[in-house]
């Protein structure tokens, strides 16, 4: 039975997809094959098609199947980070003179990637609000060969329609990508709504306990998967087995975690909106979020990221960061912890003087699952 079939519900998948009883002992979780080479049986005579770990290995294999069944794929992938991910992807995808369609509210390294490193391999780019299809539609030239989303994107929640930006992208002939790192293929499954190609960062809501780094890519067309992992395989920054056993151990609780992520969030958000030293607030979950109806169509609930902005402009945001307890200050996001961070001098830092620039009054929130009335509190008082 392929894992496809298990089941039509995710938490069973979740559990089940890749995650196949050890043949020899029955352990019912998948051992971590910490090998580097495999006997072979006879020359080209491979066991399960196994050779040298950077081209494949079990636990990798388990992770990429499991991936592939979370967000309704025929092909997963599983690397070193989500920037190796996605260079891989754009190494594949593009050649020199060839054109991307970018967020105007991308991740600070996303963009880093593009301007500094696919730049000077030859690959242009320009950027549009992906949140209004006729925007994306006016920044495609002739050599667009993708269209680059983010939804809800990093860091002020912005919400695009991945069914009308897919249409406007192929349209032109273009593929699109979506990064689903903030929503997770619990809340939102791109392919199913016509995105070619998703991407994760697995550090954040699919490891979810802040001990992994890794990323993904996730597709329908399994002649593009081959061409991703003729690459993945050529490049060499693959998921390594702990790695990915991590990553596995952390997709079982996925949904669970997501519900009580989202719950908190949206109490959260709900508290700052009333606050009178808050500005504004960047959540999809808040009726009156430009985006909240097409979230509402396409995401079962809203996430675990909270953006807001405070008055008295960089450094009192910076303030808050500071005051805040329970809210750890960190980089990065989707951990079982809560975390809180000022976007404009740490994540983001290297979009600013760019068209992506962030307000520098803006807090970046990753609520965890702690009781929130606890993460209220420390709110309350970090704002004072």
């Amino acid at each position: 039975m392929s894992d496809r079939h298990i089941s039509e519900h995710f938490e069973t998948l979740a559990i089940h997809a890749g995650n196949t009883a050890d043949p020899l002992t029955g352990a019912v979780v998948p051992p971590i094959y910490q090998v580097s080479t495999y006997k072979q049986d006879g020359v080209g005579g491979l066991r399960g098609g196994y050779e040298y770990s950077r081209s494949a290995n079990p636990t990798r294999t388990a992770l990429e199947e499991n991936l592939a069944a979370l967000e309704g794929g025929r092909r997963g992938l599983a690397f070193a980070s989500g920037l190796a991910a996605e260079d891989t992807l754009l190494r594949t995808l593009l050649t020199p003179g060839d054109h991307v369609v970018i967020p105007n509210d991308a991740y600070g390294g996303t963009f880093r990637l593009f301007a500094k490193v696919a730049t000077r391999w030859g690959v242009e780019w320009s950027v549009a609000d992906t949140s209004d299809p006729a925007a994306v539609r006016a920044a495609i030239t002739p050599d667009t060969k993708a269209v680059w989303v983010e939804t809800p994107s990093n860091p002020l929640l912005g919400i695009t329609d991945i069914a009308a930006v897919a249409q406007v992208a192929h349209d032109a002939g273009a593929r699109l990508v979506v990064d689903n790192t903030f929503a997770t293929p619990y809340l939102q499954q791109p392919l199913s709504l016509g995105a070619d190609v998703v991407v994760h960062s697995l550090t954040k809501y699919m490891g979810g306990h802040s001990d992994v780094v890794g990323g993904a890519l996730i597709v329908n067309d399994q002649a593009l998967g081959e061409e991703l992992a003729y690459h993945q395989n050529a490049m060499g920054a693959v998921a390594g087995p702990f790695d990915s056993w991590l990553v596995l151990r952390g997709t079982k609780t996925l949904a669970v975690r997501m519900d009580r992520h989202s719950e908190n969030a949206t109490k959260i958000a709900e508290m700052l909106t009333r606050h009178a030293r808050v500005t504004s607030v960047c959540y999809p979950g808040l009726p009156d979020h430009p985006g909240h109806d097409v979230a509402v169509k396409q995401m079962k609930a809203f996430g675990g990221m909270v953006s807001f902005r405070v008055e008295g402009g960089e450094e009192a945001a910076v303030e808050v960061c500071n005051r805040a307890k329970i809210f750890t200050l960190g980089e990065s996001l989707g951990g079982v912890e809560s975390l809180i961070e000022h976007p404009g001098r740490m994540t983001h830092a290297s979009v600013a003087g760019s068209l992506l620039e962030v307000p520098a009054d803006l807090v970046r929130l990753s609520v965890g699952i702690e009781n929130v009335d606890d993460l209220l509190e420390d709110l309350k008082q970090a704002l004072g």
